[in-house]
């Protein structure tokens, strides 16, 4: 079957500017024998006002219209009935379901039959809905054997939707211990923009709803204004966060994250870490020595790494899963952004082409707008 879509030039509006990543050689304090190192002084959360909030970030919401920790969980119970799960996320993927859905339609507009051309046609659109070349092969091959039960654009989308569920449902689930480790540490990863930080914030607030005690280690010490944001997020989330100066060593905070974690009978912690491209071999190598120095305070720690990935980049979010996943072993992803781009298929490639679960997609700006990734509802909420 021919790709047509081959043949269209890419509009540069639909790629994001690659973002700087500033080179640090790897720091040396711990990488031999982090029992050695004396801990400083754990500070307590950042006081910040309007005219301290940073200027500089990632790319990232700043948490300004996030309510404060008391309200954190009151806001996200009101949000919640006022459209419910499905409302939020179906209105999250308004603009992949409806250009999934009004391109079909136009398919078979003229009573047109279903032959090779339309399904070429079909095939393009799956493709520039970031589903994939490989996956939408694999779709094709599936409706092609079908053909002689679709007259009408409801029968194709019927189709098409049992068998992305049969993709998305047979993906790796998250997997959850009857009895967590405690502290749980979870180390998030990813390269600058994607939400990182703003993904903290949201699971922050998730977990103190849920009545947890949350610490949060400030170790991306490269970007400027970095350590100031994180602060504002679990003020507001009502977490507590261990920090150093700009510039220290990011193993040596993730240390004393965990070490005043155990000491004052947290249930979580979330470890921030530099956003650095995948591409970048020896900041990926700082990743690795961050892992360490967890694991030597506390054991099999971390117990999640958690790679969050925006939905705009399109494929090439599955290229920074792959070399992560290499570099540092992820057993967690997150998808934030779906809610900014018509290309929610990228979800489908995810979940065909990764042996690694999707355990949140992030569809808004609101507190509860990281929702669990639940494949039956993500695809009603597509068609």
């Amino acid at each position: 079957m021919a790709f047509k879509w081959l043949k269209r030039k890419k509009d540069p509006k639909e790629t994001p500017p690659p973002e700087a990543d500033v080179e640090v050689p790897p720091s040396e304090s711990l990488a031999d024998d982090v029992d050695d190192y004396e801990t400083p002084p754990v500070e307590e959360p950042l006081e910040t006002d309007d005219a301290q909030r940073p200027e500089e970030d990632d790319g990232e919401a700043t948490p300004e219209e996030m309510p404060l920790a008391e309200d954190a969980i009151e806001a996200a119970e009101t949000i919640l009935p006022r459209g419910g799960f499905m409302s939020r996320l179906r209105q999250g993927l308004a603009k992949t379901r409806d250009f999934l859905n009004t391109d079909i339609e136009d398919l078979f507009s003229g009573k047109r039959q279903i032959d090779d051309e339309l399904l070429e046609e079909l095939e393009e659109l799956l493709i520039t809905a970031d589903i994939g070349v490989h996956t939408t092969m694999d779709l094709m091959d599936k409706i092609s054997s079908k053909a002689s039960k679709i007259a009408t654009a409801e029968d194709l989308k019927t189709i098409l939707k049992e068998e992305i569920l049969a993709i998305v449902d047979a993906a790796p689930a998250a997997i959850s211990s009857s009895a967590p480790p405690r502290p749980k540490v979870i180390m998030i990863v990813g390269v600058n923009g994607v939400g990182k930080t703003t993904t903290i914030g949201k699971l922050a607030a998730r977990y103190r709803r849920d009545g947890k005690k949350v610490l949060i280690a400030a170790s991306d010490t490269f970007r400027a204004a970095a350590i100031e944001q994180l602060s504002i997020w679990a003020d507001r989330a009502g977490a507590e966060i261990v920090k150093h100066q700009d510039q220290s060593d990011p193993a040596a905070v993730a240390f004393d994250a965990v070490e005043a974690a155990m000491a004052r009978g947290m249930d979580i912690v979330l470890v921030d870490t530099a956003g650095r491209l995948h591409t970048k071999v020896n900041l990926m190598e700082e990743l690795k020595k961050i892992k360490r120095s967890l694991s030597k305070k506390c054991a099999d720690a971390p117990h999640e790494t958690l790679l969050v990935l925006d939905a705009t980049t399109g494929q090439n979010a599955l290229s920074q899963a792959k070399l992560f996943d290499e570099a540092i072993d992820l057993n967690a992803l997150a998808l934030t952004k779906l809610d900014g781009t018509a290309k929610g298929g990228i979800v489908v490639s995810i979940c065909s082409t990764l042996n690694i679960p999707l355990k949140y997609i992030g569809v808004g700006e609101q507190i509860d707008d990281l929702q669990d990734f639940d494949p039956q509802q993500f695809v009603d909420a597509l068609f």
